[in-house]
């Protein structure tokens, strides 16, 4: 589970790039065909492999005013499910569905979705429309980076996909929107606290966590909300994760890894 977060973190790293530069870089990965599909601003790559497909929906870019009235459309809608959906999130789903559709109707191969941000929310509910849909080809897994919530308890629970969902000290993206709104969060949480490390803490202790976390980015000169974000964050601290569960397993070889 490590090394494949790693590896999908990675490819949500190089969605951000240009065209020319993101086939470059699936290519070193392995990955040696794929497509990039844009409808009014609503972006995903899919990478294929020997071994495997891979949809990647591409994060909030700043200069795309699409992205940021995607995230700033924070009503819900009635989703094509049950419960309600962020409408924003469902409206870039909308743009992008039909041609992924059309792609994955052919798929052969194990299927992953994943994305960093606003590609996370997108690569959940791009997944769920995979599994509910008559396409043979379904979601072995989604891996998200620093996503938002995406719509009520209904609505996150009912696809029954097995969602690993990375969330970094203070990234302030996975608070929002705000529970008070009826958004919750679905998958298995991996928390990363404020030393990089995976630790899973809920309540006050996450709370103090986050404030040392906070204060430790002040005393570097860095804003923690922000630098969180970053999706080279993130892999940084997958990576340091595999590393530490490669010496784990040479050292006790029966060691089960996740």
């Amino acid at each position: 589970m490590l090394e494949r977060s790693l590896l999908l973190a990675e490819v949500a790293l190089i969605s951000y790039l240009s065209v020319k530069e993101c086939n470059v870089a699936a290519g070193k990965l392995g990955y040696v065909k794929g497509k990039f599909f844009n409808s009014n601003g609503a972006q995903a790559y899919w990478f294929q492999s020997a071994h495997d497909s891979i949809v990647v929906c591409r994060g909030t870019e700043p200069h795309e005013w699409n992205d940021i009235k995607a995230d700033a459309n924070a009503l819900t809608a009635v989703a094509e499910t049950v419960g309600r959906v962020h409408r924003g999130f469902k409206t870039e789903c909308d743009r992008l569905w039909p041609h992924l559709e059309k792609e994955l109707e052919a798929n052969q191969l194990p299927l992953w979705f994943c994305g960093h941000s606003l590609g996370g929310a997108m690569a959940q509910i791009c997944a769920a429309r995979c599994l509910i849909s008559p396409i043979n080809s379904e979601p072995e897994e989604v891996y998200t980076f620093g996503s938002p919530r995406i719509g009520n308890r209904q609505y996150v629970e009912y696809p029954r996909l097995k969602h690993y969902r990375w969330v970094n000290n203070n990234d302030v993206v996975p608070r929002v929107p705000p529970m008070l709104l009826g958004y919750t969060h679905s998958g298995i949480e991996l928390y990363l606290d404020r030393h990089g490390k995976i630790r899973p803490i809920t309540g006050w202790r996450r709370v103090v966590d986050r404030a040392r976390g906070f204060l430790q980015g002040l005393r570097q000169f860095r804003i923690d909300q922000l630098t969180d974000h970053s999706v080279l964050a993130y892999i940084d601290c997958i990576f340091e994760a595999c590393l530490v569960e490669e010496a784990a397993h040479k050292k006790h070889p029966g060691h089960a890894q996740p």
